[in-house]
């Protein structure tokens, strides 16, 4: 059997490696030991922090709604026993984009949960 070296599959590995690691600092854009410690490293934080966005958005609209209601009289943890006490089954993405950009259906919203 003849011999096979793979010379331009290995040159066209590294190349793509040192591809995705443009405008890293350092060695890590192009040393290829390096590069590819830090597309691993990357792609870990990459994941865990879509993960993490999640958590901050809804903390973000949380903080958003309790400023809200704050300025019609209310706390935070009040409205949303109130929401749930008469049922009304709206997301706090949903209440936050009500609070920042239609105010009054929001404090419609409010009136209609506080006065039952």
């Amino acid at each position: 059997m003849p011999r096979v070296k793979r010379g331009m599959a290995h040159v066209k590995h590294r190349k793509n490696i040192l591809e995705q690691t443009k405008g890293y600092k350092w060695g890590r854009k192009n040393l290829i030991k390096l590069a590819k410690t830090a597309i691993n490293k990357a792609g870990v934080f990459a994941y865990k922090d879509r993960k993490i966005k999640k958590r901050t958005m809804r903390g973000l609209w949380q903080i958003r709604i309790g400023a809200t209601v704050k300025e019609l009289g209310l706390s935070y943890s009040k409205f949303i026993g109130f929401l749930k006490k008469n049922k009304i089954e709206l997301d706090r993405k949903i209440l936050s984009d009500l609070a920042q950009n239609h105010p009054p259906i929001f404090e419609k919203i409010v009136k209609k949960i506080t006065n039952k």
